[in-house]
Formats: structure tokens, sequence, C-alpha cells
């Protein structure tokens, strides 16, 4: 048997698993990009990915992978730098257990995450978001369901992983009332609710029946919402509400896109960053910088305050015919 093999296993079972008690999400990401992997060099080399070696893991041959990501496969370049740190991740582990692979490991350890140029946010302001939740058609169950779940990603930012997630259980609609989540990196947090969200909410929870341990917004049949099944709901509302709204024409809406739409409001609100950050759940408030970078509201206020107050127009005269010569030196 090759080092690979029983590498590839224990990095899953050991370090992955036992010891950085990784999430699903973690472990699925890994295994999709190893599993590309594992296949393309399979391809390459014409060895089965059972018999390949770790030297035929080389740095050529990850970084001809990474561009096959890319220019083959169409992916973004987030996503090609997040196929990278998997495989960094699984090469730091190998380091350890074969210290005679040194050379070659420090080689792909060393390949760097491309640069890419950071777009900015796309968000709904207010006219936006009323004819968003106006296209469901509340008068069905499917569209009570959707008004709910729309209204709670708009007002509390949750991830489209967070929403799937949500219990009945998870809602409180007493006294200071929030909804409770597991969010990314094994984080739990309570969002507050606003009255509007409490009331539609409590309609949606008296008209189903059920376990407080079943999805918040199930299926027909019960079952969770997948995230593909969320953002084809959010992609025909867009269409429907585009037509009473002309300004979404063109927009690309996804559920990312209504948690970019809480963070705007917040700062628009006058709500500090680092308070934006906690309740997003971002691990740091850098992260959080990017609303400000996309809010040109605030810049044009920013602009307004540094206008001189009962400054007159025109070109500045030097006062004196020696000082227009230093001037023009």
């Amino acid at each position: 048997m090759t080092a690979l093999a029983p590498t590839l296993q224990a990095f899953f079972t050991d370090r992955l698993i036992r010891q950085r008690h990784a999430s699903a999400h973690t472990l699925a990401a890994y295994r999709d990009t190893l599993r590309l992997l594992l296949g393309y060099a399979s391809a390459q080399t014409g060895v089965t990915p059972s018999a390949l070696d770790l030297s035929a893991l080389d740095a050529a041959l990850i970084a001809s992978f990474l561009d096959h990501l890319e220019h083959d496969r169409g992916n973004s370049i987030r996503t090609r730098n997040a196929r990278l740190a998997a495989i960094h991740s699984l090469f730091r582990f190998a380091a350890l257990a074969h210290p005679e692979h040194a050379a070659s490991i420090a080689r792909v350890l060393a390949i760097p995450p491309k640069r890419f140029d950071r777009a900015l946010i796309t968000y709904l302001n207010e006219a936006e978001i009323d004819a968003l939740l106006a296209a469901c058609n509340q008068t069905t169950w499917t569209g009570r369901r959707d008004h709910a779940l729309l209204l709670l990603a708009i007002q509390t930012g949750l991830r489209i992983s967070e929403l799937t997630g949500l219990t009945r259980a998870d809602v409180h609609l007493g006294t200071g009332a929030h909804v409770a989540c597991h969010g990314k990196g094994r984080k739990d947090r309570v969002t507050p609710l606003t009255s509007g969200t409490i009331t539609v909410l409590r309609d949606w929870l008296n008209g189903q029946h059920g376990d407080p341990n079943e999805p918040l917004f199930p299926t027909r049949r019960g079952a969770k919402l997948s995230r593909d099944a969320i953002e084809h709901r959010i992609a025909h509302y867009a269409s429907t509400a585009a037509i009473a709204c002309p300004s979404l024409h063109g927009k690309t809406i996804t559920a990312h896109v209504l948690r970019h739409t809480c963070a705007m409001r917040l700062l628009h609100a006058g709500v500090d960053t680092s308070v934006i950050a906690l309740w997003l759940g971002h691990e740091s408030v850098d992260t959080t910088q990017i609303y400000l970078h996309a809010d040109l509201e605030l810049k044009e206020k920013a602009l307004d305050r540094t206008k001189p107050p009962n400054g007159r127009a025109g070109r500045y005269q030097p006062p004196d015919s020696l000082i227009a010569w230093l001037e023009a030196l």
C-alpha cells in the first residue's frame, strides 16, 4: 500500500474528526476537493487513485489541478483558493507523518492563494424589500412559509445553512423575543426580533402543529428545506417582484444578498460595525468592513461634512506677486 491512502484516511478520521471535531460542512468540502484531486491525478498519471503515491501529488500536478478547476471547470478564484486551502491542510498533516517527503510537501505548501478583485456587494433597498415580500402569495401555505422565511432572513441576516437548520424550538416569541441558531464555526448566537417579524412568526407557528424539534420552515412532507430549494424560491420571488419594482431587473438575488441587506440596514441605522459583526456571526470585525466600502450614502454624508461652511466658490488667487512666484516654483 502506498503512503497516500493511509495518510488520507488518518487525515479525515484523526485530524478532522477526532482532533478538530470538524463540522459536516467542512468534511464535505474537504472530501469533494480531494475526490476531485485524486480523479485528476489518476487521469494525468494513468494510475488508479488507490495506487497513487504521495510523491505523485507534487507541486506541478497541484498547480495544474488548480488551473483545471479555474479554466476547465469554470470555478471562481474564491473556490480555487478554498480547494487549495483543503490541499494545504492535508499536506501539513502529511508532513508530520512522512518526513521523507518533506521537500515535495514544502513545495506544495509554498503554492500561494490567487489574488482576486473584490466586487461590491449586492443588497436591496427598502422598496425592493417590500416588493420581494409582497411577491409571496400569503393565501397559500407555501406563500405564508416563504414570506416568514424571507422576512426572518432579511431582519436577522442568518446564513442559508442557519435558516435550514432552524427548528420550532429555536424561536422564542415571549419577553426578549429572539431566534437562536448554531452558526458557522460551531458558534451559537441569538438574534433579537422586531415586532413585525414576531407577528409573522407567531401567525406561522400558530397555523402549524408539530414537535418542537421539527424544522421551522419544512417542506410539504415535513422535511427540512434544502439550500437549493430556498435559493430556487428566492429567485422565483425576485423574478415576480421585478414586475412591480424595475430596479430588481438585472440583480441576482440570493440568500446571501438578503444577509447583506440586513447588514446594510443596520449600518444605515447607525449601528457600529463591531455590533454588526456580532449580529452576523463574523469571526472578525474586518469582515464587516465590506459594507462600509459598499455604502455610497455614508460616503456622500462624509463628503458633505468636509465642505467648508459658508465657503465661497472660485479660483484661489495669491495675495501678492512674490507669493505667486513662489507658488509657481
